[in-house]
């Protein structure tokens, strides 16, 4: 695979983008000590749109942009009936269990089983939760 000019400029524009995009966003206010709520529920300062955006943003991967745009060619559209689950889902989430976490300070599901369980559990959880990554779900992205 050969790389033009035009494509090494668009790759460091776009890079650059980002990275400028990045800088400017996450800049601090004159004192103002970041903590997890600025990083995971951005200050809630957030408008609606942009909090669902994100959750359908945090939903996509690998498997919608390859594998089920090449199954709903040739099957149909009957694949999409997988994704509009997971609308209903994030909606029951959002909806039901979203305002419980905020009311508790939670900010991520391993500091909920933390502070529910145990730190024990937590990290046999995100060592469950790796391995089910890699072995599932890259695993079938990658056949």
């Amino acid at each position: 695979m050969n790389f033009d000019t035009i494509d090494i400029v668009i790759f460091t524009a776009y890079c650059a983008l980002i990275l400028g995009i990045g800088l400017y966003v996450s800049r601090d206010k004159k004192g103002h000590q970041k903590n997890a709520e600025d990083y995971f529920l951005a200050s809630k300062s957030l408008p609606w749109w942009a909090i669902g955006a994100s959750l359908i943003a945090a939903n996509i991967s690998a498997e919608q942009f390859i594998g089920m745009t090449g199954s709903g060619f040739a099957v149909g559209l009957a694949i999409a009936s997988y994704e509009w689950m997971a609308a209903l889902t994030l909606l029951i989430v959002g909806k039901f269990f979203l305002p419980i976490f905020i009311e508790k300070g939670l900010y991520t599901i391993p500091e909920f089983i933390e502070k529910r369980y145990s730190t024990n559990l937590k990290t046999i959880l995100a060592i469950f939760w790796l391995a089910l990554y890699v072995f599932v779900n890259l695993s079938s992205v990658l056949y």
